[in-house]
């Protein structure tokens, strides 16, 4: 990548002069990358894209021929209240019930500062690995409070010149809790947040449960985001009842679907019916494949099935699906880097896409969240949206997904933020 690093460095830290990206790469849907310059202002937009653009003299004209460049990756669905707590909340039985009740007993305890420490750590982590949005569910309860979501919403406005930060106020019912708290704690949360969700296969009255949510999402004009039938019980579907929902109260375009793992465990044609209603409704998905390998079918007796929704046919279908983390280092994932190229395979592997299909594992971190994320214009490679770039030493967007590059640099807003590269032999360096 020659001198790149060098002049990125300054120029893209301070922000100082507008930057010409000259002889790049850029992603897209077909397998040749288009080549294109890419003219950034100093106010951390893309101000031109296009090949050949002329520099004009207060620009900084940057080499980046040989980079193939993404726009940034986008995790719309993360706990970041939750994340970093695995050493404090050990989930014996590895289930999903096991950890509600760890990090439940944890929440009691959990203030402000140690939420905001362990999410800055974790926000951080996934910034430097080519992460520019991020969309987390934040617990309110009584066990929870407003702790949480009152701290992310201080994190989103300290992150706002690095990351798009985008809260829902997760509504979390739990046995014995009677939705009278949550229906008197549901405005002002949503106050705090972007977006409402929750989970109806865990509360005592589901349907009146959904109903306080979409009304509330009505009343604020705000989306609806729920964890919806996180099981592989067939007879336990709430999925036509959350679409009544999202008829009923106009939500169309404007509801994502996390989990739905239950779409796994229906016969072909009962699936195929609730899929189809999605479409219809413009209602999004969200697949977290980390969490539902971990955590589903520990019960079974016979080599279990791998707990994710019906991937391949949502995306093939052309449904709105999207992929994403979920938790990282906490009794519902132990595992997790921040690195959504780590999800997009995992995602291929166990979603049992196609190696043909890596560019739209691709999209499924990019561009379909950000829509479903309503980020509009600010998003993407194209004049007007922030300049959250990941450039990388990839030929292509498969060998970006298959393999990952060598070396890495990542922007935000314009400003350099990440830069990783491995150092190799000087006569494989020469020949690279």
């Amino acid at each position: 990548m020659g001198t790149v690093g060098d002049q990125l460095s300054f120029f893209a830290a301070n922000r100082e002069r507008p930057i010409l990206l000259a002889g790049g790469r850029i992603t897209g849907a077909s397998a040749q990358a288009e080549q294109a310059d890419i003219l950034i202002g100093t106010d951390g937009r893309i101000a031109a894209v296009g090949p050949g653009l002329a520099s004009q003299p207060d620009t900084v004209r940057v080499d980046v021929s040989g980079n193939l460049i993404s726009p940034g990756f986008v995790d719309m669905h993360q706990h970041l209240d939750k994340t970093g707590v695995l050493r404090f909340t050990p989930n014996p039985s590895g289930t999903l019930q096991g950890a509600r009740e760890a990090f439940a007993a944890y929440a009691r305890t959990a203030g402000p500062e140690d939420i905001t420490r362990r999410a800055s750590r974790t926000m951080a982590r996934c910034l430097s690995r080519g992460t520019t949005a991020i969309r987390s569910h934040i617990n309110v309860d009584k066990d929870a409070g407003f702790n949480g979501i009152e701290a992310l919403a201080r994190q989103r406005e300290a992150w706002s010149d690095r990351m798009t930060l985008q809260l829902v106020a997760f509504m979390t019912p739990h046995p014995g809790q009677d939705l009278e708290w949550l229906a008197g704690n549901i405005d002002p949360a949503v106050r705090f947040a972007d977006a409402v969700g929750g989970t109806p296969a865990v509360s005592e009255h589901p349907e009146r449960y959904m109903d306080i949510l979409f009304e509330a999402g009505a009343r604020a004009s705000k989306p609806v985001d729920l964890h919806l039938d996180e099981h592989l019980d067939p007879d336990n579907v709430h999925m036509h009842a959350a679409l009544d929902r999202v008829e009923r109260f106009g939500m169309q375009g404007r509801t994502v679907f996390s989990h739905i793992s239950v779409l796994s465990a229906l016969e072909p044609d009962a699936a195929r019916a609730i899929m189809e209603r999605m479409i219809d409704l413009d209602v999004g998905a969200v697949t977290l494949p980390a969490a539902n390998l971990y955590l589903q079918a520990r019960d079974r007796t016979k080599l279990p099935p791998r707990g994710l929704t019906r991937v391949a046919e949502l995306l093939r279908g052309g449904a709105k699906i999207a992929t994403a983390s979920d938790n990282i280092q906490d009794p519902f994932v132990p595992t997790g880097s921040g690195d959504m190229l780590e999800i997009a395979r995992w995602t291929l592997l166990a979603g049992n896409l196609m190696a043909d299909e890596l560019r739209d594992v691709h999209r499924m971190i990019t561009d379909i969240p950000a829509r479903l994320m309503g980020l509009g214009a600010d998003y993407g490679i194209r004049p007007g949206a922030w300049a959250d770039l990941v450039l990388t030493d990839c030929e292509d967007t498969d060998t970006l997904v298959a393999g990952g590059p060598v070396q890495s640099r990542v922007l935000a807003r314009g400003r350099l933020v990440s830069e990783t590269a491995t150092v190799l032999p000087q006569a494989m360096a020469e020949t690279a």
